[in-house]
């Protein structure tokens, strides 16, 4: 489907994709829109994590250990691999796949009850159910959907000290972290000191973490895990309702086939289109005209959604959902959408599975329609999108 002269995508970011694989901002920031190059940084060890809020984690006293999504180098690969165990595709489907079958039963069951609900309260539900499994966090008060909303609202304010709303962000930051500790993340670690667990918070207690580190790297995970995988469910929705064809085409599809179909709305789409890294060494981006050199200190970033919109790598009709795109080696059916290299998402697995165990289940109900139009906002920080007011119901039968 071509919904705006020959783009498929729902998510307007307002510009189009330069010309050039690699542009200069005015404060000297290096931006990357080719697909090749935008990979050789991410998987380049000269390069450290500059983005997703790593300016607040470093004023964090030195004692403290910092989340895995902001270390790098020696540390940062062994915690991934002593990790990678919770996120295989073996351990998804044999852990993870009755678990989000459950969840999606029962949402669907609640839209079926209320015959119209918002998909981002359905999609959520789910998010929060499965990532709470995978890191450890099911011993917690009622109401985390609420404190993970007030953790992550849809517009956010600079702390600060010298001005009345610095000040209101600031005490409002440290009471949302506050409420998410004590409600659920401490009753967490005193279940899992009792009786260890095969999760995250049972391996982070192992490694000796802090009540506080374990406190970080659960937000992590819930901003990782939680947040993004509710924005694709209801963007990829979105797709499914206003293409009849694509819709289709996911419907006769057999789970590889449907999976399939996700992986290209992905590809189109990335929930997080901006990623930025630091050169820790001199860097040289390689370009048609000949390097580009990066010195030390300097940031680049990384345009996920015009990378994966390159001609060069993608194929023809880059702007267009075509599930099963012939891919070259080395190369996966999202291409960046996950990132690449150390900090590729570990989560990529379980946020598809159950992107299709939900929607599979949703577009099978009888008289399944979207009820009205969602609007569109952006995290500017990341590139990111949040998807809202699209809500889902049920044609009575007459």
């Amino acid at each position: 489907m071509r919904d705006r002269e020959g783009t498929a995508r729902k998510v307007d970011r307002g510009r189009e994709r330069p010309g050039c694989p690699v542009t200069r901002a005015a404060d000297g920031t290096w931006r990357v829109h080719d697909y090749a190059v935008a990979r050789s940084v991410l998987r380049d060890p000269g390069t450290v994590q500059a983005g997703l809020g790593i300016e607040t984690v470093e004023k964090l006293p030195r004692r403290v250990r910092r989340p895995v999504l902001y270390r790098d180098g020696p540390e940062h690969r062994e915690h991934r691999r002593q990790t990678a165990r919770f996120f295989t595709p073996r351990r998804v489907d044999e852990h993870y796949r009755g678990l989000m079958v459950r969840i999606a039963t029962e949402q669907l069951a609640a839209l079926r009850a209320a015959g119209e609900a918002p998909l981002a309260d359905l999609a959520f539900e789910l998010a929060i159910g499965v990532v709470s499994e995978v890191v450890g966090l099911r011993y917690g008060r009622p109401g985390i959907r609420r404190r993970l909303e007030r953790f992550f609202p849809e517009e956010f304010g600079e702390p600060g000290l010298t001005s009345a709303r610095g000040l209101y962000w600031l005490v409002r930051q440290n009471a949302d972290w506050l409420r998410i500790h004590l409600a659920d993340v401490r009753p967490a670690i005193r279940a899992h000191r009792r009786r260890e667990h095969d999760d995250l918070i049972s391996h982070l207690i192992a490694e000796g973490c802090s009540d506080a580190e374990i406190l970080g790297e659960c937000l992590t995970f819930a901003a990782a895990g939680m947040v993004t995988t509710r924005e694709f469910v209801c963007l990829a929705a979105w797709h499914l309702f206003t293409d009849a064809g694509l819709l289709g085409h996911y419907r006769s599809a057999d789970e590889a086939g449907r999976l399939a179909v996700l992986q290209e709305i992905l590809r189109l789409e990335p929930v997080v289109a901006r990623l930025r890294r630091r050169a820790a060494t001199a860097l040289e981006l390689p370009t048609d005209d000949g390097p580009v050199a990066v010195r030390p200190g300097e940031v680049v970033e990384i345009h996920l959604d015009d990378a994966n919109a390159d001609p060069r790598a993608v194929g023809g009709d880059p702007l267009r959902v075509r599930p099963g795109r012939p891919l070259e080696a080395g190369v996966g059916p999202v291409w960046l959408s996950f990132g690449d290299g150390p900090h590729r998402c570990p989560g990529a697995h379980i946020a598809l599975l159950e992107t299709d165990v939900f929607l599979s289940r949703l577009f099978a109900l009888d008289g399944v329609r979207m009820t009205a139009p969602p609007r569109v906002s952006f995290k500017d920080a990341i590139g990111g999108y949040e998807i809202r007011g699209l809500t889902v119901g049920l044609r009575q039968r007459t």
